[in-house]
């Protein structure tokens, strides 16, 4: 990490779901002048402010669209790019937050996205995919694009779709350089991922599902559901187990979903860049006062 001005610098914090993210942003945001922008894909929705463990306190890109918007990388970078610059304009750090890495990754760099395919791509292509087959299908996206049918075995339904749909748009599963995992971000940022033992956040994240519960989630979901959903929407976490399942069987699917997730975010953060890992098996404070004494460090 290189030395910062924190009121030109962008924090970054990420970590697997439950770590403590928004605890330590927000004890950020009560020691020096700041502003939380959201990095995650599912709270950008409205109506699901328990499912989605959505915060309290005001934070940029959080309850933006309705259940029914189909949502983009390319749409929620523009809105991030947007709510950093402000912040900074402002003489305030923006302290970027969530679980999602490609939506850390938008906002804080300048991502080259492909255009955004027609609404009705991906149900064509899963169409395809099931009426010819998995071999047929990945020989009509050989044909269309090699190098990402290299990338992707021929029974990966979900990906061998992704990659068409991604080539129809003008884009490819395997860019021929990938900036993804790049250094490069539009103003100084420091990365901090959050770091909480395995049983630790286990346990963490069943207490938060037993939480959601309590707190009336299910008649939550029960009236979403009520709504029209977008397929991006139709992703969130527990939408489907919350009202079709009893109430125990909910929470143990919920709780290990969630825990799958956690895993999945874990490897991501051992991807990004010049990442400092910081403890957050400990009060928020404590978490947040060691970004701080890096934010502020030569």
């Amino acid at each position: 990490m290189h030395p910062a001005d924190p009121s030109r610098t962008v924090v970054a914090i990420f970590g697997p779901t439950a770590s403590g993210k928004t605890a330590a942003a927000e004890a950020i945001l009560d020691a020096i002048p700041a502003e939380i922008v959201s990095a995650d894909s599912m709270q950008v929705y409205q109506g699901l402010p328990i499912l989605t463990n959505q915060p309290d306190r005001p934070t940029a890109l959080v309850a933006i669209w309705p259940l029914a918007h189909q949502s983009s990388v390319g749409e929620y970078q523009r809105l991030a790019h947007a709510a950093i610059d402000h912040a900074l304009a402002e003489g305030r750090t923006p302290i970027v937050v969530g679980g999602t890495g490609l939506y850390l990754r938008a906002a804080v760099a300048e991502l080259e996205l492909p255009p955004a395919p027609p609404p009705d791509a991906r149900e064509r292509w899963e169409r395809l995919y099931d009426r010819v087959g998995p071999d047929k299908a990945h020989e009509a996206l050989a044909e269309r694009d090699p190098q990402a049918a290299q990338a992707v075995h021929p029974n990966d339904r979900r990906r061998v779709v992704r990659a068409l749909e991604l080539h129809e748009a003008g884009g490819s599963l395997s860019p021929p350089r990938d900036r993804l995992w790049s250094d490069e971000t539009r103003h100084p940022t420091l990365f901090f991922g959050l770091d909480v033992p395995k049983p630790a956040l286990d346990d963490r994240i069943r207490r938060r599902t037993e939480a959601m519960f309590e707190m009336g989630v299910k008649e939550e979901v029960e009236r979403a559901r009520g709504e029209d959903i977008s397929q991006t929407a139709s992703q969130i976490i527990g939408l489907r187990e919350v009202t079709e399942l009893p109430r125990a069987e909910a929470i143990e699917a919920v709780a290990l979903a969630t825990r799958q997730y956690a895993a999945y975010q874990r490897k991501w953060m051992r991807r990004i860049p010049s990442i400092h890992t910081v403890s957050a098996d400990r009060p928020a404070e404590a978490t947040a006062a060691e970004i701080l004494a890096a934010l502020r460090s030569d």
